[in-house]
C-alpha cells in the first residue's frame, strides 16, 4: 500500500508539472473538463484491496488538487446511477445527474460531491451523454472535453456510439476520453467507438491511465504541414489548409499556410484526441485522410504539393470583355477553376484542357505545368465585325472548318445593328426577317477576320 500511495505522490508532482508548463500555451482558450463518473451498482465491486468507486472518487479527488493550480481551466462532475436503487425496485434508465456545474474554483465542491456518491443504481451511459450537451454553457473560445469512467456497458438499449458521434458533428464537445475499469474484452470493443478508449486492469493502471488522459488533454500539440514540391523539399506556401473530423467531418481548423521567421513551414495548435482528414486547397486541391496526432509532440505532416503557373496571354489588344478561360484535367470533362484573361495562377503540376472562352471558344489541350514555371499560352488577338440589318429577325455567325459550318453566335431579334468580338478565321452570317414567312427569303454572306482589323456586313 505504501508502494501504491507513492506513485500516487509522483503521479501528482507530474501532472503538476505539465500543468505548470501547459498553462501559458493555453492563455488564448479554455479547456473545460466534464467528468462522467460510473456510480451504478456494480461500482460497488472489490478492485484488489477496495471498492472500484474508492478508487476512482479518491484518485479523482487527488486530481482536483492538482487541476485548480492551472489557469484558463474549468472542471465539472456528472454521475450516473447513483440516484434509484435497482435493489429496491427503482430502476431508472434517467438516472444521471450534473453534480457540480462548470464555474471557477470548484474543485472542493466536486471533492465533496466525490465522497457523498453512493452506488445503486442502473447503467444508462447513452443518456449520460445525451445530457452533456446541456452542460457546456456557451463559449465561443473554449475546448470541451469529456472523460466517461466507467465498470460497465450500457444497461438502458441506448447507443453511447450514437451519442458520441453527435456530440462531436455538433460541436458540443471534441471527441471523448473513456476510461474503462476491469472491463472483458467485448465490453472494450463496444467502448471503442464512443471515443478515445483506456483500459484499466487494476488501481495502480487507473492511476496511470488517468495521468495519460489529463497529459493529453492538456498537452499543447502542434502540427507542421510541409506541402512537397516536385523535388521533394517543402517549399510551398501561401494555400488555405483545412482540417476536418475523419469521422463526423465537421470543419476542425482552418489556416493559410506559411513560413515563419526562420523559414520553416509554421507550427498549429491542434487537439490530438481527433483523427483528420486534411485539404488542402491548391488548384486542384489535394487530400490526405485517417490522419493520427501523437499527443503531446511535434507532429510532421508532408502532402505532395508541387506548383507551377499559368498565364493566359494575347500579343495585342484584348477586346473582349471580361473574358475567361475554363480549366479542366487533361481528359477529364469537369471544369474544377474558371481563371481570368491576362492573370497569372498557381496549379498543381501536370497536364489541363483548357477552353478559353473567345467566340468561337479557343480549345488548347494537354498544357503541361512544371515546378515553379510560368506557362504562358498566346491565342491569337481577335477581330471585330459590326452587323447591319435591314429589319428585326433570326441571324446567327458560322464559322468555315474543314467544310462545315459551326455555329457561333446568335444575334439579337431585337436589334438591326450588332458588333460581335470574334477571332481569326472564316465565317457566314445568316438571316432571315422575322415577317418573312418563307424559307427562301433567308440570306447569308460570308466575310473573313484577321487580328486587329474590323469588318462591316450589310444586308
Amino acid at each position: 500500500m505504501n508502494l501504491f500511495r507513492k506513485h500516487i505522490k509522483h503521479f501528482l508532482i507530474a501532472i503538476s508539472l505539465l500543468l505548470a508548463t501547459t498553462s501559458f500555451a493555453q492563455s488564448q482558450q479554455k479547456t473545460r473538463i466534464l467528468f462522467v463518473l460510473d456510480g451504478s451498482k456494480s461500482m460497488l465491486g472489490r478492485w484488489g484491496e477496495e471498492q472500484k468507486i474508492k478508487v476512482a472518487t479518491r484518485l479523482l479527488s487527488n486530481l482536483m488538487d492538482s487541476l485548480q493550480k492551472i489557469d484558463n481551466l474549468e472542471v465539472a462532475l456528472r454521475v450516473y446511477g447513483h440516484q434509484f436503487s435497482v435493489a429496491a425496485g427503482n430502476r431508472s434508465c434517467e438516472d444521471t445527474k450534473l453534480e457540480v456545474p462548470f464555474s471557477g474554483n470548484n474543485y472542493s465542491k466536486i471533492k465533496s460531491a466525490l465522497y457523498d456518491i453512493r452506488p445503486q443504481g442502473t447503467t444508462p451511459i447513452a443518456y449520460s451523454l445525451e445530457q452533456t450537451k446541456n452542460d457546456f454553457p456557451a463559449c465561443s473560445n473554449c475546448k470541451n472535453i469529456i472523460i466517461l469512467i466507467t465498470d460497465g456497458i450500457e444497461e438502458c438499449d441506448g447507443d453511447p456510439c450514437a451519442v458520441a458521434r453527435a456530440l462531436q458533428k455538433n460541436r458540443v464537445t471534441l471527441k471523448p476520453f473513456v476510461i474503462g475499469m476491469g472491463l472483458d474484452l467485448e465490453t472494450i470493443d463496444a467502448f471503442k467507438c464512443v471515443g478515445s478508449f483506456f483500459e484499466a486492469k487494476d488501481a495502480e493502471s487507473f492511476q496511470n491511465v488517468l495521468q495519460v488522459v489529463i497529459s493529453q488533454v492538456m498537452n499543447n500539440t502542434t502540427v507542421q504541414v510541409n506541402l512537397i514540391d516536385a523535388n521533394g523539399e517543402p517549399t510551398e506556401t501561401d494555400v488555405n489548409m483545412t482540417f476536418y473530423d475523419h469521422h463526423s467531418k465537421a470543419i476542425q481548423y482552418n489556416f493559410i499556410h506559411t513560413f515563419n521567421s526562420y523559414g520553416v513551414p509554421d507550427t498549429v495548435p491542434i487537439d490530438p484526441s481527433l483523427k483528420y482528414d486534411l485539404v488542402v486547397h491548391t488548384l486542384p486541391e489535394v487530400r490526405k485522410n485517417d490522419i493520427k496526432i501523437i499527443p503531446g509532440k511535434h507532429n510532421i505532416i508532408a502532402v505532395d504539393a508541387p506548383q507551377g503557373m499559368l498565364k493566359l496571354e494575347m500579343s495585342g489588344l484584348n477586346e473582349y470583355d471580361d473574358l475567361k478561360c475554363l480549366v479542366k484535367k487533361n481528359g477529364d470533362l469537369n471544369i474544377f477553376h474558371v481563371q481570368n484573361f491576362d492573370e497569372t495562377t498557381k496549379y498543381i503540376v501536370g497536364d489541363y484542357d483548357l477552353e478559353i472562352l473567345t467566340l468561337p471558344r479557343t480549345k488548347v489541350s494537354k498544357v503541361n505545368i512544371a515546378q515553379s514555371h510560368t506557362t504562358k499560352v498566346f491565342i491569337p488577338d481577335p477581330g471585330i465585325v459590326t452587323i447591319f440589318l435591314p429589319a428585326k429577325g433570326v441571324t446567327s455567325i458560322f464559322v468555315e472548318e474543314n467544310n462545315e459550318l459551326k455555329w457561333v453566335y446568335n444575334l439579337s431579334e431585337n436589334t438591326t445593328r450588332e458588333t460581335i468580338v470574334l477571332q481569326p478565321g472564316k465565317y457566314r452570317v445568316v438571316n432571315r426577317g422575322l415577317n418573312s414567312n418563307k424559307v427562301i427569303y433567308t440570306k447569308e454572306k460570308s466575310f473573313t477576320i484577321t487580328s486587329g482589323t474590323s469588318v462591316q456586313i450589310k444586308f
